[in-house]
């Protein structure tokens, strides 16, 4: 096997494994005894230790993980500080409130619609080549996440709200992914997540404030939720997005993604108690089916 398609593999493996880490914040986020913006707060700014730690330990004279990426400690580029700070923390801002007004899997589906909108983006400004037989593996995939949620659009109106403020989320998650795989040409993971996540709890904190959320979880098990969070659907599962980014196709990446609301689905069945309906299974089946299809587009 060649170093590049070894390289491949591990990243999607890394891609994966990151999408199922990441499926587990909206439990966190149901769980955790502050409000939707407070926790989003938590989950940036606990995952700040871990993350600084293993940049600060990275070798001083290991080169990065692209050709002409950084290998400083100083201060960072103004746009990498900025740009997915800002867009992380409105992805979080809307999300989380999201996940407040409607169901798991609601609120993780329509999250992510991003691949549509990063698959337009990859193309304008990533220049990556958009193929039709990866246009097919993304309606099938978008299909099966219909699907999978089908049965909740059901209930009535009282999702409506908590949907609309998802596919806001869609929009701000699909521009962090653009905007981490165009640094990603520049930059180590590490630091695209240590810098981006500092941003987004500056960002998240006043706004937590000024909706009047209580900023402290009364117990132990609270604080437990938001370090969970923080750890596991932040450190990791983010890092690891990160991280394949900077080896994959950003299309095929937001797409492998929806593994995500296909494992969110099932947590929110075997945690929380919200029914999985025969319709709803299928369409998990079509998701993968669709990521599937778009490896093979991939390796064409």
């Amino acid at each position: 096997m060649s170093v590049s398609a070894a390289s491949s593999r591990f990243a999607l493996a890394a891609l994966v494994i990151g999408a199922i880490a990441i499926a587990f914040s909206p439990i966190f986020v149901r769980l955790s005894e502050v409000g939707p913006t407070a926790t989003g707060f938590y989950r940036t700014m606990l995952a700040v230790p871990p993350l600084w730690l293993v940049w600060h330990l990275r070798p001083a004279g290991a080169a990065s993980e692209s050709a002409s990426g950084s290998t400083g400690r100083g201060l960072p580029p103004l746009g990498l500080v900025l740009i997915p700070g800002l867009l992380f923390a409105g992805d979080l801002f809307f999300w989380h409130l999201a996940i407040k007004y409607t169901s798991v899997a609601n609120s993780t589906l329509l999250s992510n619609f991003a691949p549509v909108i990063v698959t337009i983006g990859a193309w304008l400004v990533l220049g990556e080549r958009i193929t039709v037989a990866f246009i097919v593996a993304l309606l099938v995939a978008t299909c099966g996440a219909v699907m999978l949620v089908g049965s909740s659009f059901q209930l009535g109106g009282d999702y409506v709200f908590g949907d609309l403020l998802a596919l806001t989320t869609a929009c701000f998650y699909g521009a962090y992914m653009i905007a981490v795989a165009k640094l990603r040409g520049r930059h180590g993971t590490q630091e695209i997540m240590l810098w981006s996540s500092l941003v987004s709890a500056m960002v998240l904190l006043p706004a937590a404030w000024l909706m009047g959320e209580g900023l402290v979880p009364p117990s132990l098990h609270g604080w437990a939720v938001l370090f969970g969070l923080a750890w596991i659907s932040h450190a990791l599962g983010q890092g690891l997005i990160a991280y394949a980014l900077g080896h994959l196709p950003a299309s095929f990446s937001s797409l492998v993604v929806l593994v995500q609301p296909v494992t969110a689905a099932f947590l929110g069945w075997l945690w929380l108690g919200e029914g999985l309906a025969p319709l709803q299974i299928a369409g998990g089946v079509v998701v993968l089916a669709g990521i599937l299809l778009a490896r093979r587009a991939q390796l064409k």
